[in-house]
C-alpha cells in the first residue's frame, strides 16, 4: 500500500489517530431523537436551561469528553444505506459529548421526493432553543430551503454544511460555512491517478439529477479534458438514479451487470468512477472481480464501500482504526490479484468532515473562532484526519472551502 501525492499536500503517513480515539468504542445503541414543543419550551429533559448543567444531568451525559458545553449541536446525516460514513461520524461525536449535547437526526433515503420530511428534521432541531449550531452532512436538495425557514424564527443558529448538493453560489448566501472535497481539483487528480495505475479508458457513471449539480458536471468536464491530455478515452455511462423507480437495489444491480460489459468493450485497463455513494460497493466488487481499475470513490475513504464489497468484517475494537482497515483492504485486493489498481483517501472523508465541523461549531459558539476563518477550518480538518489537508476557498467565496487529502493505493 503506497501513498499518491496530488501535488497540493503531503500525507503525514499517520493512521488517523484522533479519529481512531473517537471511533474505537462500540457503536452507539440508539440515537435519541426528541420531539419538541417550541411554544411551551417542553420536550427535552433539559429544555429549561442550557444543555449541560441542567437539573438531572451528570458527567455521564457529557460523553467521553466529560465536557459540559452549555449548549447543543444538531447533526443531520443520511441513513446508513445512503451515507454510512457520515452516520458513523455523528455516532462518534455523540460518544464524545453525549446524546444530551449532540442531537442527531437523519434525512429520508428518498430525499428527492421527501424534501418536506427532511426540512422538518432541521426545523425540529432548530426548535430546540439550546441548539446553537446545526451540521448538515450531506447538504442534499432542500437544505437551502430549510435554512431559509429556520432563519425566520432562529436567526442565531449557525449552519455548517458538508458536501452541498445545491448551487454553490446560492447555498453560500444562506449557510454560514460550507466545505467539501475539492471536486474540481479531483477532476484532474482522479484521472491522473487512474492513468498512473495503467488505465487507458475512464468510465464515468452518473445520472441527470447529479449532472445537474454544478460541481459534479464541472468535475466531469475536467475529467474528460484530463483524459484527452493524457491520451485516455473518456466514456460517460448513464446509470439509474437510486432515488428513481428502481431504487437503490436497481442502481446497484445495474453497476454489477454493466462493469463486465464495459470491460468487454474496452479491456481490463479501464478505470471506473461513480458519482453516487450507494453504487460504490457493487462498483468496487465488480472492479476487483474483473481486475479493472478504481482510483477513488465519490467520497474517498477506506470505509466507503470497501469493507462490504470485499467481505471485510470490522470488529468494534478496530472500528475507526484506519490503519488496520487499510491493511485489510490491501490484503483482500492483493489476494484477488488486483494490487496497485484500487485507491482511496487514507481516512474517511465523511467522518473527518463531521468531526471537524462539529468541533468548529463548538468553538464558534464559544466565541473562540470565527465561523469562516480558513486557518481554523484547516486546523480542525487536519486534527480530525491526522494528515496534511489542503484547504482553498471556492471561487472567492469567504465561507465556502474545498479540501484535498492525498490518496493511498492498495
Amino acid at each position: 500500500m503506497k501513498p499518491f501525492t496530488h501535488g497540493v499536500g503531503r500525507s503525514t503517513g499517520r493512521s488517523g489517530a484522533s479519529l481512531v480515539s473517537a471511533l474505537k468504542a462500540a457503536a452507539l445503541a440508539a440515537v435519541v431523537a426528541v420531539s419538541l414543543t417550541a411554544c411551551s419550551g417542553s420536550g427535552d429533559s433539559d429544555s429549561g436551561g442550557a444543555a449541560g448543567g441542567a437539573e438531572g444531568t451528570s458527567a455521564a451525559d457529557f460523553g467521553t469528553s466529560g465536557k459540559d458545553l452549555g449548549f447543543k449541536v444538531g447533526i443531520m446525516t443520511g441513513t446508513v444505506s445512503q451515507g454510512e460514513d457520515e452516520y458513523r461520524g455523528a455516532e462518534a461525536v455523540i460518544r464524545r459529548y453525549g446524546s444530551k449535547q449532540i442531537r442527531h437526526v437523519t434525512y429520508p433515503d428518498n430525499f428527492m421526493t421527501e424534501q418536506e420530511a427532511m426540512i422538518s428534521q432541521i426545523l425540529n432541531l432548530a426548535g430546540d432553543k439550546n441548539v446553537k449550531a446545526i451540521v448538515v452532512a450531506q447538504g442534499v436538495p432542500g437544505t437551502m430551503a430549510a435554512i431559509k425557514r429556520v432563519r425566520e424564527f432562529r436567526p442565531d443558529v449557525k449552519f455548517l454544511v458538508y458536501e452541498p448538493h445545491e448551487d454553490p453560489h446560492q447555498i453560500a448566501e444562506y449557510a454560514d460555512l460550507c466545505i467539501m472535497p475539492d471536486q474540481l481539483k479531483r477532476g484532474e487528480t482522479i484521472v491522473r491517478l487512474a492513468h498512473d495505475m495503467g488505465a487507458k479508458t475512464f468510465v464515468h457513471y452518473s445520472f441527470p439529477r447529479h449532472m445537474s449539480q454544478e460541481m459534479i458536471s464541472r468535475r466531469a468536464k475536467i475529467m474528460e479534458d484530463e483524459c484527452t491530455k493524457l491520451g485516455m478515452q473518456f466514456v460517460f455511462a448513464n446509470a439509474p438514479d437510486p432515488t428513481g423507480d428502481q431504487g437503490l437495489p436497481g442502481a446497484q444491480k445495474f453497476i454489477l451487470e454493466d462493469v463486465p460489459r464495459e470491460i468487454e468493450k474496452y479491456g481490463n485497463d479501464t478505470a471506473f468512477f461513480s458519482t453516487n455513494c450507494g453504487m460504490q460497493e457493487p462498483l468496487i466488487r465488480s472492479t476487483v472481480d474483473n481486475h479493472a481499475i478504481m482510483p477513488e470513490q465519490c467520497c474517498p475513504s477506506p470505509t466507503h464501500g470497501y469493507p462490504g464489497a470485499l467481505g471485510i468484517a470490522i470488529s468494534d475494537e478496530d472500528a475507526g482504526d484506519m490503519g488496520k482497515i487499510r491493511e485489510a483492504i490491501h490484503a483482500k485486493v492483493d489476494a484477488a490479484g488486483n494490487s496497485g489498481r484500487m485507491g482511496a483517501w487514507p481516512v474517511s472523508v465523511g467522518m473527518v468532515a463531521i468531526d471537524a465541523l462539529t468541533e468548529h461549531a463548538i468553538a464558534v459558539v464559544n466565541g473562540t473562532a470565527g465561523i469562516t476563518d480558513q486557518a481554523t477550518v484547516q486546523a480542525e480538518l487536519q486534527k480530525a484526519a491526522d494528515a496534511s489537508v489542503t484547504v482553498l476557498p471556492f471561487e472567492g467565496k469567504p465561507n465556502y472551502y474545498m479540501f484535498l487529502i492525498d490518496s493511498v493505493i492498495f
